[in-house]
């Protein structure tokens, strides 16, 4: 719709409107807000993403830089890691940087081991590591739910210098972040299933959880496959091959037959 029909639609002045948009606007009311949410069709998200806006641009105390959260992973949490045996599972920070890994998590994220540790960031990894291009079979979906997750962070913590310095860097070095960032969509991750092709172990489709961590603002995410699946079998090897101490996969085993079957079919 142009900013006239919305003006009209939500029953408020162009020039009000006009200067909302334009971020003229510091203090706009409740009611004002609801009625764009409505005319503009927003989803859950979006609508609480349009009054965090509105709280930190009316707010002058909140201009100020937000405080980094801490980067230290509990004991416990990493604990937790080491007890999800198969099962990719890793720590991120708000802005999606890599805190702490299980050996599965480090090797479902193909050649994220070649960055130093200050530059493993899963949205970093999707635009500017080439194995994402290939490790992701629907890359472009993941790139788009990276951007609107990258949003809506940016919405509740937007003079956060980690967040900032993250969205510049895409900004320049990547080719289709722009664009995506543009489109202004917001959306977290919770739940859903990733398709990956795998240089070490093939086509996998896991299901992942994303779960908060109690007292920090740190997320665990658990890939998962049901077992006796070839999906299944692959997650198994890929332990197998990212383990220099493990013994080598049994051609004979169950697991490996189905997935040399798999892979000839």
């Amino acid at each position: 719709m142009r900013r006239e029909e919305v003006a009209v639609i939500a029953s408020i002045s162009v020039d009000n409107y006009t200067r909302l948009e334009q971020g003229r606007e510091c203090n706009p009311s409740e009611a004002v807000l609801e009625a764009l949410a409505r005319t503009l069709a927003l989803d859950g998200e979006e609508r609480e993403h349009l009054f965090r806006l509105a709280a930190h641009s009316g707010n002058p105390r909140r201009t100020g830089t937000t405080p980094t959260p801490s980067r230290q992973v509990r004991p416990a949490v990493l604990q937790l890691l080491d007890t999800f045996g198969r099962s990719p599972a890793y720590v991120l920070s708000r802005t999606n940087d890599l805190l702490a890994s299980n050996p599965a998590g480090t090797a479902l994220l193909a050649g994220i081991d070649q960055w130093p540790e200050p530059r493993r960031n899963t949205i970093r990894y999707i635009f500017l590591h080439p194995a994402a291009r290939t490790l992701f079979s629907d890359w472009n979906s993941i790139a788009y739910g990276a951007v609107a997750h990258l949003r809506a962070m940016a919405g509740i913590a937007p003079n956060d210098s980690e967040l900032t310095n993250l969205i510049e860097e895409l900004d320049t070095k990547s080719e289709e972040f722009p664009r995506m960032w543009r489109l202004h969509d917001v959306r977290s991750l919770s739940t859903g299933d990733k398709v990956f092709d795998h240089p070490k172990v093939g086509r996998m489709e896991l299901q992942y959880e994303v779960l908060d961590i109690s007292g920090t603002q740190h997320r665990l995410v658990v890939y998962q496959a049901a077992p006796g699946t070839s999906d299944y079998d692959s997650m198994s090897l890929l332990n197998m091959t990212n383990s220099p101490a493990a013994a080598p996969p049994d051609a004979t085993s169950p697991a490996i037959s189905r997935l040399e079957h798999k892979r000839r079919s």
